[in-house]
């Protein structure tokens, strides 16, 4: 009798576990207003990055040639919006989805990893200038 009760319980935790609580429901990301062009890709070749802009806690732009690509994160990476930078490990020459990039702390001068998070799709972007949105 104790085992079908189990079987009950062990549902409904498996379905709570599977949502994040914290997450917002209407995240509304700070990064410039940008229009997509182009398929989204699983990996980009990180020796190509000229730079990494990051403008809140889940999205970051790569910048790759001539070429820019926003990844949004699934999920809120906690501190990266306000630290404005990331590290990685490359693992198979290519920066791809699920890789966890790691918030960059300050302590006194000396540089440690702080929160890990993974990454999402990259997808190209064209940035909006303001004069575009105006019309």
């Amino acid at each position: 009798m104790s085992l079908h009760r189990f079987a009950i319980v062990l549902p409904a935790l498996a379905a709570t576990a599977c949502v994040p609580q914290d997450e917002p429901r209407d995240f509304i990301s700070q990064a410039p207003a940008a229009r997509v062009v182009g398929e989204a890709e699983s990996c980009i070749s990180p020796s190509r990055v000229r730079q990494s802009v990051v403008h809140d806690d889940r999205t970051i732009d790569f910048h790759v040639g001539s070429r820019i690509y926003r990844n949004t994160l699934p999920r809120r990476c906690p501190g990266l919006g306000f630290r404005e930078s990331i590290t990685y490990d490359i693992r198979g020459g290519q920066l791809c989805r699920q890789e966890i990039v790691y918030v960059l702390d300050n302590f006194g001068g000396e540089l440690r990893r702080g929160a890990g998070c993974s990454l999402g799709d990259f997808v190209p972007v064209e940035l909006i200038d303001d004069e575009e949105r105006s019309d």
